[in-house]
């Protein structure tokens, strides 16, 4: 009996195939291991089809960047909507989420951004990330607060730089998870609470 011809994947099957086969290699080899001629190699497919997909390697770790990131992002959405309607609270699923992304997304998300330094289109890519995450804040937290739109805003932009140097500081074993997002979670309550 003959094998049945194996499944045409669709466009988007293909990109995730891709993706979780560049993801295979960053684990198993870093980045620099990383081209899209060895992901094609490796994902049984024409060099031409990884080209198409991702134009650049650049183009490549921006999409593996992206597609860690928006998992991280669903689960914060869904935590927001099983979140009492409190500030304490909706402070503390944001801190707790934050801190969770450093140490649940694995060495292959510090990889891929330390590989994409000084890239251009990474920087613009993550310029556009921070003003998502700025926006995201903006909306969960907006309605425990008075304060104006724009210092709102200008304050969620100061969550998240804080945020980094918390995870920052807990990256290095300075201070725990659980600490690092209650730090994080008093500064949010204290400054939505502050005036302008």
């Amino acid at each position: 009996m003959n094998d049945p011809l194996p499944k045409k994947l669709s466009k988007a099957e293909r990109r995730e195939q891709l993706l979780e086969t560049a993801l295979a290699i960053v684990r198993e080899q870093g980045t620099d291991a990383l081209t899209l001629g060895y992901l094609a190699e490796r994902a049984g497919v024409s060099k031409p089809i990884a080209y198409e997909h991702f134009k650049t390697r650049s183009g490549l770790l921006i999409a593996l960047y992206e597609q860690i990131d928006n998992r991280q992002v669903a689960a914060l959405l869904l935590a927001l909507e099983r979140t009492p309607r409190r500030l304490e609270e909706v402070a503390r699923v944001v801190s707790t989420a934050y801190m969770n992304c450093f140490t649940s997304v694995g060495p292959e998300w510090h990889a891929i951004s330390a590989a994409l330094k000084g890239d251009e289109e990474m920087e613009a890519f993550q310029r556009e990330l921070i003003d998502s995450y700025v926006a995201l804040y903006r909306d969960a937290l907006a309605p425990y607060s008075k304060l104006p739109e724009d210092e709102l805003r200008l304050r969620c932009v100061g969550i998240i730089g804080a945020g980094d140097a918390i995870a920052r500081d807990m990256v290095r074993g300075r201070i725990d998870e659980a600490s690092a997002a209650a730090s994080l979670a008093s500064l949010i309550v204290g400054w939505l609470a502050a005036k302008a």
